[in-house]
């Protein structure tokens, strides 16, 4: 079983397998490296698929009868996405979170993966192999920054200003019609917008109050999971957009995650108002 004892192994393999898969082919990649998975923006690489493997490979070993749930092995069967929400122990890894920015030679990507203990997220790590740190949340224990020397510090979500003074994430292009038109127009009320195409530091410079909120439509568990934990220990507040928790079973309603409940309905009426 999973005690709190495993995260530093947990982080170290995330680092260990960036340095021999991920970081040798960045700006390296020939053409046959890269493919379409859905469309020209979905892409998946040598880096994508080597690294799930190292990584599965070594839960496997460490974590006999886990459930282990990847990116991309479930691109080729989503079935392995079936009991989610009720296993004993399940591991979510995204290898590579930004694939796009990857592939394009962007150094704006991560490797993110959650602990889950029958259907509640109990820990979540997003590694930047770039700054070489990690991003960790513990569920009930806080969310921290540990560096490459060993050092730790905690983070904590911003404060919730007016909505005019807030800067945010929002993934309208998933959205259907006519909401994707109305949600992206309403972007305006907000002071600026970010999009990295990188949950991973999106998810980051949240938690750690560097903005405010973003809204996701499209919830696969590797993309949210992980973050989704560490910003709810961070202090700030998640729900999907009917209001109901997040849960590692689910796959769609939206997300919005937000300093606080009160921000959280203000920021979805705003987007949301026609």
């Amino acid at each position: 079983m999973f005690d709190h004892h495993e995260i530093n192994w947990l982080a170290d393999l995330l680092s260990s397998t960036a340095d021999t898969e991920i970081l040798p082919r960045f700006r390296r990649l020939d053409s046959g490296d890269i493919r379409q998975k859905t469309s020209a923006d979905d892409l998946v690489t040598e880096a994508d698929v080597n690294s799930e493997k190292v990584i599965t490979a070594a839960l496997r070993e460490r974590f006999a009868g886990a459930m282990i749930v990847g990116e991309e092995a479930c691109s080729d069967n989503p079935a392995l996405l079936d009991g989610l929400n009720s296993a004993d122990l399940a591991f979510t890894i995204d290898p590579v979170d930004g694939t796009f920015n990857f592939a394009s030679g962007v150094p704006l990507f991560g490797v993110m993966l959650s602990v889950n203990i029958k259907g509640e997220t109990v820990a979540g790590i997003i590694y930047d192999p770039m700054g070489r740190d990690w991003l960790i949340g513990i569920k009930g224990a806080g969310s921290y920054i540990r560096r490459a020397d060993g050092s730790e510090h905690k983070v904590r979500v911003a404060d919730a200003p007016a909505l005019k003074e807030m800067t945010g994430c929002v993934s309208w292009q998933y959205l259907p019609e006519p909401d994707r038109t109305l949600v992206a127009g309403n972007q305006a009320k907000f002071l600026s917008h970010l999009g990295y195409r990188c949950a991973a530091h999106e998810y980051r410079v949240i938690a750690t109050g560097s903005a405010h909120f973003a809204v996701y439509n499209k919830l696969m568990p590797w993309d949210h999971l992980p973050g989704n934990l560490i910003h709810q220990e961070a202090g700030g507040y998640t729900a999907r957009l009917d209001g109901s928790a997040y849960k590692p079973g689910h796959v769609d309603g939206g997300l919005i995650i937000a300093p606080d409940a009160d921000s959280w309905q203000a920021i979805k009426q705003a987007l949301w108002q026609k």
